[in-house]
């Protein structure tokens, strides 16, 4: 049995619904979920016509800009934003620019709509663009779910992609797929079968990623609680996209990985710090990580060695992590 089958397995169990209550629903039928589809389209609201243009130079402090590359979706893209320090990009850009003291020039090459298969023609263009990428950022997966994209052909390309930054020694951070689940206008059932469906392909995301060299970083129900309690606040105008406030609580928990990534986290050390027991890090198997990070949100996932092997009887060695600089607590479920 493969880690993402093990993974599958494990996160079709969702609080709240017993494995079997999630079979009972998808044997509903197509039918069921394409009028629920129906339903939701009515409620969300018209979207935007575009996402502000966020490539350029960020930060005021001299010397050679820190080149950054964003891949992926509407999300990605900063759908929902006003303008260009509102995106999740340009958020990143800003952040990272302070923490290093540098200026950082942000290339954006997300697509809205975009699902994962996209992404080689996004790296395609952004390689035409910039020399010697110092640090990658994917947000993509949403898209694959709602069109029901088979889990392995998503993740496949996503790995693709990863594997080829890696190769030009690029360091990669991708965001894992959100948690659909949350979204306020969805109705039940299908509501619970996208929550199942956004977990499983998060989980799997997380697997390849870290295989292929990367850092994962879980954002499925980082936003659900905030959703919950201030949706006028935490969604933008077509009830669907973050809000501005939206896309900062998303970078805010990226943005310590993506430092960490180019050397920078904490500001001024070398590398990373040794995990903390007490905030839930640690070193486990990929498979287990990547289950564990599913349900907690703002959790890094990336490789780690144990006795100077990569991995052990059970699988690859894999290290978690918890940045995010107080309590996230996941969305209701």
């Amino acid at each position: 049995m493969t880690s993402v089958t093990r993974l599958a397995a494990r996160t079709a169990t969702v609080s709240g619904a017993t494995a079997a209550g999630l079979a009972t629903l998808a044997g509903l039928g197509y039918a069921l979920i394409q009028v629920e589809a129906r339903i939701a389209r009515k409620i969300v609201g018209q979207p935007f016509e575009g996402a502000p243009d966020d490539d350029g130079l960020y930060g005021a402090a001299p010397g050679e800009p820190v080149e950054l590359l964003v891949l992926g979706d509407s999300t990605a893209a900063g759908m929902g934003a006003d303008h260009r320090f509102q995106t999740i990009g340009g958020i990143l850009a800003t952040g990272l620019a302070a923490i290093m003291g540098r200026p950082v020039r942000l290339t954006n090459e997300a697509v809205i709509g975009a699902e994962s298969s996209d992404l080689t023609g996004q790296l395609s263009k952004a390689l035409g663009r910039v020399d010697s990428p110092d640090v990658a950022v994917v947000l993509v997966g949403a898209n694959d779910v709602t069109h029901r994209i088979d889990r392995s052909t998503s993740v496949g390309h996503l790995e693709r992609t990863v594997r080829y930054l890696r190769t030009l020694d690029v360091p990669v951070v991708v965001a894992t797929c959100p948690d659909l689940g949350t979204v306020e206008p969805i109705p039940f059932p299908l509501s619970a079968l996208l929550r199942r469906w956004s977990r499983e392909l998060a989980a799997a995301q997380t697997v390849a990623v870290v295989e292929a060299g990367a850092r994962s970083v879980s954002v499925g129900g980082l936003l659900g609680a905030e959703f919950e309690a201030s949706p006028a606040v935490m969604f933008s105008q077509d009830r669907f996209h973050p809000s501005p406030a939206g896309y900062a609580r998303v970078a805010s928990a990226l943005l310590p990985s993506v430092a960490a990534a180019v050397g920078a986290w904490p500001a001024g050390a070398s590398g990373d710090t040794e995990p903390e027991a007490a905030r839930g890090e640690g070193v486990g198997t990929i498979d287990d990580a990547a289950g564990r990070a599913v349900h907690r949100p703002g959790t890094e996932v990336s490789a780690a060695t144990v006795d100077g092997r990569q991995a052990g009887p059970r699988g690859r060695w894999a290290m978690l992590r918890r940045r995010l600089p107080g309590p996230v607590h996941d969305g209701a479920i």
